[in-house]
């Protein structure tokens, strides 16, 4: 290390430790990321240098802080009490980062895009591997509709493993006005259902299409459904289900590798 690395101070951790928070995060316009892997793929998608406010790394990681010796002025050292303060996972690596949110703004119509929308989907498990998903099949934007996990738990920012900056992303309070909204610009809303009808026997697909994606147990919302255009649903193999449904976010990564390839 040709540097000094600072400590973080006392002012800076009760500032970063209140990001867990919700409250916060929204005051704030931060969020906090853990693990290497994660931190690392946020630098990779980082859209511009200013929204990493600062690297956190525990005084004892010698190789991590070798690794993220060129952020010098972001990087500090955190001794085991500090990185314990931080820490939102039960084996921390006590590797930390401290980024801004993306930049703010509800989505602009383009002539041939896929939106996935999020109604009440309250795992942030599943919100942030559904992001992670919808990047990797181009989707142009994810809305997250009210009940909706934040995007920026840490829980959500660790499953999206580091795609949170890949995809636009942005709540809203009415998913049903925000649907009909896109609706008037020319787009078609496919809601998942189980009484849907099999998704593969759609062939004629408009290049302005919207997935809504809903509740894990209780599916997507009355009013959503009352304005879709399409309820699709993924069969299964035999007569019967071994199982009551699939999981959110599998959901969605099955529907999106069919609406992304059309």
């Amino acid at each position: 290390m040709s540097f000094a690395v600072p400590p973080l101070s006392k002012a800076m951790l009760t500032r970063f430790a209140k990001l867990d928070q919700k409250k916060y995060r929204d005051q704030e316009g931060m969020f906090l990321a853990e693990g290497l892997r994660t931190v690392r793929e946020l630098l990779d998608h980082l859209p511009e240098p200013d929204l990493l406010v600062a690297l956190i790394v525990d005084e004892g990681a010698h190789e991590s802080m070798q690794w993220f010796s060129g952020f010098r002025g972001k990087l500090y050292r955190a001794n085991r009490e500090v990185c314990a303060r931080l820490a939102q996972t039960a084996t921390s690596q006590g590797v930390f980062g401290v980024f801004r949110k993306q930049p703010g703004g509800r989505f602009d119509s383009a002539d041939r895009s896929l939106v996935v929308a999020l109604d009440d989907v309250q795992d942030p498990g599943n919100v942030g591997t559904i992001i992670r998903t919808a990047a990797w099949f181009g989707a142009d934007t994810v809305i997250c509709g009210e009940g909706t996990a934040d995007p920026y738990n840490a829980k959500a920012v660790r499953s999206s493993a580091g795609s949170i900056y890949s995809v636009r992303h942005y709540p809203v309070k009415e998913l049903a006005t925000e649907l009909e909204r896109l609706q008037g610009d020319g787009y078609l809303v496919a809601a998942a259902s189980l009484d849907g009808q099999d998704y593969r026997s759609f062939s004629d697909w408009p290049e302005r299409r919207v997935l809504v994606i809903g509740n894990e147990a209780n599916g997507i919302g009355q009013a959503v459904l009352d304005l879709a255009d399409r309820l699709v649903m993924i069969p299964h193999a035999g007569e019967r289900p071994n199982v009551e449904s699939l999981n959110a976010s599998v959901s969605a990564a099955i529907l999106l590798a069919r609406l992304c390839f059309i």
